[in-house]
């Protein structure tokens, strides 16, 4: 290489060009075209000794540019005189000067090594590589990179465009969520996570079976797939008791949006105002603007600030402070809800221990009596023998219970729920709590629960009360009958393994009582332990309405109060 860079270095005082220089020239240009970029090279007195074609792709330059033996300085002023390079530098207000521009760009040559990128343009960019070697010869190496910095910038904005979005979607008052065409979760909101007290990570590439009973995610993934593959809008409102023990009135609204084969849904959840009332926002507005025909009202709010914290939605009427020093025990063989519910009661201040069984719930009852240590509630799991119930009864400490899915997800709900009704039944309510109350026109009976087991006999009634229904429990298949001609409730829930009558045949006298004596139609709900087809064959053959699956939580028996119930008993309203 150096021998045919000899000869070229004196191909300015001859006339011809050697053979083997063409050949030389020849490679060179093939080796810039497999490369995509441009070659030059040039020797200690900064003479050109090889410019490859590919230069003038670049520059509008003279070919006569490109000869052996042209100085640098030469070749870099026909290069500015072109007017192309400092183009864009102009309308960027950083031109310099030509001498200046010259003197900068041959020091640039002569450093060991030197990268640049330069814009030519509103959306051109080139790469300069130059190296000196030791024994004085430089080469440059020139490529086009703007395919590369359009996708950087690309990218870049693409960022700054997620990052907005996800601020927009933080900065909403009411929660969202974003599922894929899997229905797995894609994005979540602030108000979302404050909401159903969780976090963006534990819900994000996870689905609705993940988060909620089998029943409620079978529910929400109708809707969903009915919405992804229609395009329809679905909106509900309901009823639905929230994770502070408060019944609220909500509207839901599902959304399709995208192109074919890459279809996204988007849900959002608000409140709506109760008896009519406005938004909570006009109650904290700095003015309020209503027009003379009552057609619109306009609120200004301030906005917090950012040192202010909102508290999650299931703790807002609890301070969590005042959980410091209360005392739970747990009492479940389940390792999950165990690890579940110690990890929530810590996370909120509780002094916390778990017990697997009633003869450990024994010992620790009778140690903690005998040290003086008062327990302030028992969280048992509903596979634990009647024996865990009645030791709580008997060492006089409120106990709740739940099942493994409710103790490891909703431990937070029940625990508010537990603590507001508490309070309020001790007087230490607030003006702003919330009870509810039984109008004179509607004392009848709403729910009969037909259950002949004690643990779900305790979990119906606690639910039941929780979201504010008369209820009663029937044991027997028998009682169900009798207490359903006594009180004719609005809807009743038919365990179908009972003694005496079994559910069905509880069911078929029931329907056979209503035709005889010309009643209303009472709605029969079969609840099932296990979901085989035959059983729910059965429930339609017996007269029953519909069935739902064991183990019951309060959005499964809110959805079918709503589908079923004839009037609304309760009412929400803020004590006086």
């Amino acid at each position: 290489m150096s021998a045919g860079f000899e000869k070229a270095d004196t191909s300015s005082e001859i006339d011809g060009t050697p053979a083997e220089a063409d050949l030389q020239t020849a490679l060179f240009d093939v080796v810039c075209d497999s490369l995509s970029a441009a070659f030059i090279i040039y020797d200690k007195n900064d003479h050109l000794i090889f410019a490859s074609r590919q230069i003038l792709e670049f520059f509008p330059l003279s070919a006569e540019m490109l000869k052996p033996g042209t100085r640098l300085r030469d070749f870099l002023g026909a290069i500015y005189d072109t007017g192309v390079r400092q183009q864009y530098e102009v309308r960027q207000g950083g031109a310099l000067s030509r001498e200046d521009w010259l003197s900068q760009k041959i020091a640039s040559h002569w450093r060991e090594r030197f990268d640049a990128v330069e814009r030519h343009g509103a959306d051109s960019w080139v790469r300069f590589v130059k190296r000196r070697l030791p024994g004085g010869y430089g080469v440059t190496i020139v490529s086009d990179i703007s395919e590369d910095k359009k996708r950087e910038e690309q990218w870049r904005s693409d960022l700054e465009r997620v990052q907005l979005t996800e601020d927009i979607l933080d900065n909403l008052p009411f929660p969202l969520f974003v599922k894929d065409r899997n229905l797995t979760y894609v994005a979540v909101n602030l108000a979302f996570c404050a909401k159903y007290q969780t976090t963006a990570d534990e819900v994000l590439g996870r689905k609705s079976g993940d988060l909620f009973s089998p029943e409620i995610a079978k529910r929400f993934e109708e809707s969903d797939r009915h919405v992804l593959e229609t395009g329809e809008m679905s909106i509900s409102r309901q009823r639905q008791i929230s994770r502070d023990g408060i019944e609220r009135d909500i509207v839901s609204r599902k959304h399709r949006i995208g192109k074919p084969g890459r279809y996204f849904l988007v849900s959002t959840t608000q409140d709506l105002p109760r008896d009519g009332a406005d938004l909570e926002e006009f109650d904290r507005a700095s003015s309020v603007t209503t027009s003379t025909n009552q057609s619109y009202r306009r609120a200004y709010v301030p906005v917090p600030s950012a040192v202010e914290r909102r508290e999650p939605a299931a703790m807002e009427a609890i301070v969590p402070e005042n959980f410091s020093g209360r005392k739970i025990l747990v009492v479940t063989a389940d390792l999950a809800a165990e690890a579940a519910a110690l990890r929530t009661l810590a996370k909120y201040g509780f002094e916390s221990c778990s017990v697997r069984g009633e003869d450990e719930e024994e010992r620790f009852l009778e140690i903690a009596t005998s040290s003086g240590i008062s327990l302030d509630l028992l969280i048992i799991d509903n596979q634990m023998g009647m024996r865990c119930l009645e030791l709580a009864e008997q060492y006089g400490i409120p106990s709740l219970v739940m099942d493994g899915f409710q103790i490891a997800n909703e431990l937070t709900f029940q625990i508010a729920r537990h603590f507001n009704r508490n309070s309020r039944n001790n007087g230490a309510g607030t003006d702003s709590d919330w009870e509810i109350s039984i109008s004179d026109d509607t004392i009848g009976l709403q729910v009969l629960v037909a259950e002949d087991n004690d643990i779900n006999q305790i979990v119906f009634t606690q639910i039941l009360e929780g979201l504010g229904y008369r209820h009663m429990i029937a044991a027997t298949g028998d009682e169900v009958v009798r207490l359903w001609a006594e009180h004719r409730p609005q809807v009743v829930l038919m365990d179908i393994s009972l003694p005496g009558f079994n559910g069905f045949e509880a069911a078929r006298v029931i329907r056979q009582m209503e035709e005889a004596g010309g009643a209303a139609r009472t709605p029969i709900i079969g609840v099932l332990t296990q979901a085989f087809e035959r059983d729910r064959a059965e429930c339609v053959k017996s007269g029953m309405d519909d069935v739902i699956m064991k183990p019951v939580s309060p959005d499964m028996l809110e959805a079918i109060f709503q589908k079923y119930l004839v009037e609304e008993g309760v009412r929400v309203r803020t004590s006086a």
